[in-house]
């Protein structure tokens, strides 16, 4: 970020509306810029699991010998889990204080990332790791709404946005790397246990550096909240399946098919209540909406280079785990730098033509991968597609978050929050899966990666198209006029 711009993070009050039905916060006196980094170590901590998890569950099926079956479980409990609950989560911080369940998710992450190091049988893994997925959402659901609460829409807040994202992605490079060589040359059961130092320093430091929201004086609703952990639970869990099932089988259908009817009945639900767990008025603006579409895609366009490209330098070139983890790295340092000046280019250009500039990168990136061959130099074959996704995400993330948060009231951050991690885990899922099915079947590795970036070259001009969508100008304020509506 600029010096020269007089907004810092560090500089900005918090705002503390009062309004009817709410209890005040307590605590210390905030500290936005120390707020800030808590919650970006924690986006990024949550991140990092997932290919902590890849890498060491090769180790820990030899060790503790676990079938097929019980391995693709020890991923699939964390996703049903971290998936179900993510709108609980931020159902609960409204009720019960969004910085109470904050550090409340973080201090069941960090246990059972703990727990999983002693573990002595798979079904004691896959324990572990719902009780870990359960942490990640109340922590992932509650620490969003809290940078939001924290920093004023504005400058200020896509500033935060901004950086949280530069964080996040630094700390993810970091992470592999670190990943990468612990896979390389120990234990799997010391690379697990990564992310507890890290757990531990958010326990200690969120009480004291941020402050806690006004509580909502209202209850939970027991059907709703049921629907929705079971649907997306269900959802994901399905979405997960399809890598390895056919699309059809029962491991897939079975699960979608559920969810969907659960989600159905969900919605229908939550139109009926009085203290919904989301508020379906957040869809009738055209933009947020928008906004929140792209995040079903956006992951389709980045997966892609993770997932085929770690396996092109190991099986293919004959790289470790640390080298492959170097190779990777200008992702998120391009997506690191970027981030620095989204806002500026976001207030020069508008969100939409920065999102159109972004998925249309994107679009470029992964055509530029799906012709990669095996004889083909890093330098000048790979390296300059990965600089351009990591900015492309950064050019259509920043903007996107920023619109579906705008121009909401203190009271429907919550729910935004939840919806928005909410899509981004079925968004997550089902583009790894739809890459997964369309590059299945080639008995060349070269044809099966060029089928996964075409198909990631589809997320992106998807995204493309939601970004012309959009119209110009901000998302239009929540004002007391909406407010009956708003409510249901």
């Amino acid at each position: 970020m600029s010096a020269s711009v007089s907004e810092s993070p560090l500089e900005v009050p918090v705002a503390t509306p009062t309004e009817p039905g709410r209890r005040p916060r307590s605590g210390p006196r905030p500290r936005p810029g120390l707020a800030l980094a808590v919650i970006a170590g924690c986006n990024a901590m949550i991140q990092l699991d997932d290919p902590i998890m890849n890498i060491a569950l090769p180790g820990i099926r030899a060790d503790l010998g676990l079938s097929a079956l019980v391995s693709s479980w020890v991923i699939g409990a964390y996703l049903l889990s971290f998936g179900g609950l993510l709108l609980l989560g931020g159902r609960a911080g409204d009720i019960l204080g969004r910085r109470r369940m904050f550090v409340a998710g973080v201090g069941l992450f960090t246990a059972a990332a703990a727990a999983r190091a002693g573990v002595t049988g798979g079904e004691m893994l896959i324990a572990v790791r719902v009780v870990e997925g359960a942490g990640a959402a109340f922590a992932a659901a509650n620490g969003f709404v809290l940078m939001l609460a924290t920093f004023p829409e504005g400058p200020a807040r896509k500033r935060a946005i901004a950086l949280c994202t530069a964080v996040g992605a630094s700390s993810t490079a970091g992470g592999l790397l670190l990943a990468g060589a612990l896979g390389s040359v120990g234990s799997w059961r010391w690379l697990v246990l990564l992310n507890v130092p890290v757990g531990l320093a958010i326990v200690l430091l969120a009480p004291r550096v941020i402050a806690e929201t006004e509580r909502v004086r209202g209850r939970f609703d027991l059907r709703g909240t049921l629907l929705s952990a079971a649907g997306l639970g269900a959802v994901v869990y399905g979405l997960s399946q399809a890598g390895e099932h056919p699309w059809s089988s029962a491991r897939v259908a079975g699960p979608l098919l559920a969810g969907l009817a659960l989600l159905s009945l969900f919605i229908g639900s939550q139109r009926r209540t009085d203290q919904p767990i989301v508020r379906l008025a957040l869809f009738k603006d055209r933009n947020r909406a928008l906004a929140f579409g792209s995040m079903l895609v956006l992951p389709g366009a980045l997966i892609g280079a993770y997932f085929f490209l770690s396996q092109f330098f190991q099986q293919h070139h004959g790289w470790s785990a640390l080298t492959a983890a170097f190779a990777l790295l200008p992702v998120p340092l391009a997506m690191a730098a970027t981030a620095a000046s989204a806002p500026r280019i976001e207030r020069a250009l508008g969100p939409k033509p920065m999102m159109a500039i972004g998925a249309t990168a994107l679009a470029v990136e992964n055509l530029w991968l799906a012709q990669l061959r095996y004889e083909d130099p890093y330098l000048t074959g790979v390296l300059p597609s990965l600089v351009l996704l990591g900015a492309g995400m950064t050019f259509c993330v920043v903007p996107a978050t920023v619109l579906a948060t705008s121009g909401l009231r203190p009271q429907e951050l919550g729910s935004a929050g939840s919806v928005l991690n909410a899509l981004q885990a079925i968004g997550g899922s089902l583009c790894i899966a739809l890459l997964v099915t369309a590059s299945a079947g080639y008995a060349d590795f070269a044809d099966t990666m060029s089928a996964g970036f075409t198909t990631g070259a589809g997320f992106a001009a998807t995204g493309l198209l939601i970004a012309l969508a959009l119209r110009p100008g901000p998302t239009k304020p929540s004002g007391r006029s909406r407010a009956s509506r708003v409510s249901r």
